[in-house]
């Protein structure tokens, strides 16, 4: 296998075209600091190498975690490391290395950036093991994503706010929603397995209710995200957009119909993701 197919393997295995999810709404933060703060290319630069290292070692490592009962689940039994494809000792390397650079990205940032690191690190990895504790990790996969937004904050402020917090909840939310949707998948699987999740704890159909209160709560984050820094009708058009898109996502998914499921989680949250950057920026460059 040469250089390219590996990079090409390692891709397919922590599905990297999905960081598009997090990146928008992290330099979404990034731009509201720049309301009080000046931010440089470099600082951009730094902050997706950031977001790309926390997230491409968090799919990582759930996928080294994970192996033996992907190998089990006929959805996921085709993944890279189940099929022998990549061997597990190569991708404890990998983790290691984007754990290393995520660290390293952090130290170019600030130093409130590089204190905080381990904590995110310890954060992303942690939810590989939750479920097989408990029904929340929908949350804590959240919160992984939700500390995107911060972080590109405290990269730019060089201090912790309370306002981006906002932003934060609606990413949780977002995330936790989507995520939920997605595990109703796994139901079956999950009930025989020992295997927590909400869809298993509550079925499929209360589940799918727990999303769609998720998604209102989403919502509502973005909007208190335009009272707290004062932005205007190109973001809320967003906003609108948005709430659209989750109705949308919500209507392709019934509990006795989830063959929907990839169409909602993958299409509709990455047009979501980036509608929202482009707003933000929008609202913050357009005289109205």
């Amino acid at each position: 296998m040469n250089f390219l197919s590996h990079i090409a393997t390692f891709g397919r295995m922590i599905k990297f075209s999905h960081s598009i999810f997090a990146l928008p709404f992290a330099l979404a933060g990034a731009t509201l600091a720049t309301l009080d703060h000046t931010v440089t290319w470099i600082q951009v630069v730094w902050i997706v190498v950031a977001m790309v290292a926390a997230r491409s070692a968090a799919m990582g490592f759930n996928r080294l975690v994970d192996r033996k009962v992907d190998a089990l689940n006929p959805r996921t039994q085709n993944r890279e490391l189940p099929r022998g494809v990549v061997l597990p000792r190569t991708v404890a390397l990998f983790i290691l290395f984007w754990s290393l650079a995520f660290i390293f990205s952090a130290y170019q940032l600030n130093p409130l950036c590089f204190r905080l690191s381990p904590v995110v690190l310890l954060v992303v990895l942690s939810y590989s093991y939750l479920k097989r504790f408990t029904w929340a990790a929908h949350f804590v996969l959240g919160l992984s994503l939700g500390m995107a937004p911060m972080g590109a904050w405290i990269a730019v402020a060089g201090t912790f706010d309370i306002a981006p917090l906002w932003l934060t909840l609606a990413v949780l939310t977002w995330v936790a929603g989507f995520d939920i949707i997605y595990a109703c998948q796994d139901y079956e699987f999950d009930m025989h397995h020992g295997l927590f999740s909400i869809p298993q704890r509550l079925g499929i159909g209360h589940a799918l209710t727990v999303a769609r209160i998720l998604h209102g709560v989403t919502i509502f984050a973005l909007l208190a995200v335009k009272w707290t820094f004062g932005l205007h009708t190109v973001y809320l058009i967003g906003v609108i957009v948005v709430a659209v898109i989750l109705v949308y996502e919500h209507s392709l998914v019934r509990a006795d119909d989830l063959s929907k499921v990839n169409v909602a989680f993958f299409t509709t949250n990455g047009i979501i993701s980036i509608i929202y950057f482009v707003c933000t920026i929008g609202d913050l460059l357009l005289p109205f």
